[in-house]
């Protein structure tokens, strides 16, 4: 008897694993392309759609959601690139990690933390807590510069 698995079994271990590992990963990778976008990108060069966001008024919308309709763009490419061209199939996964990743944002940030809609929602968990607190030391600054925590679901502050 074998101790050690055959090719077959390897391919349908790798099979099943390789797809979620890269959906994981995506999804663990999307967060530093989030600081890196809104340090660099929504602070810097597109400041003129971020302001909006920094800034109180009551509209429903903010220019600041042409981020969103950006990345939702391109996680839907990504997704239907992986599904339409079988060798590109692990982009499907890559697509589905951007758009978890979208999903856990828009609940934290749109829902959670400014309340864009309006739920009764008090958190006792202490790392909701933290990363509320996190983003609104955030949004301390109404301007382009001086800003910190640029991170979305992760942050250093306690």
């Amino acid at each position: 008897m074998s101790a050690g698995f055959n090719k077959n079994e390897i391919m349908d271990i790798l099979t099943i694993t390789l797809p979620i590992l890269l959906w994981v990963f995506t999804f663990i990778f999307m967060e530093g392309v989030a600081w890196f976008t809104h340090k660099y990108i929504m602070h810097g060069l597109m400041w003129n759609w971020h302001e909006s966001h920094h800034v109180h008024h009551k509209n429903v919308f903010e220019k600041n959601d042409l981020f969103s309709v950006v990345f939702g763009i391109f996680s839907t490419v990504v997704i239907i690139v992986g599904v339409e061209f079988p060798q590109f199939w692990y982009l499907f996964w890559i697509g589905l990690g951007i758009t978890t990743y979208g999903i856990f944002y828009f609940v934290f940030h749109d829902i959670i933390v400014h309340r864009r809609i309006k739920i009764k929602f008090k958190s006792k968990n202490s790392y909701l807590n933290r990363i509320t607190k996190a983003h609104y030391k955030h949004h301390e600054v109404h301007t382009r510069d001086g800003a910190k925590e640029f991170g979305f679901l992760y942050t250093k502050s306690k």
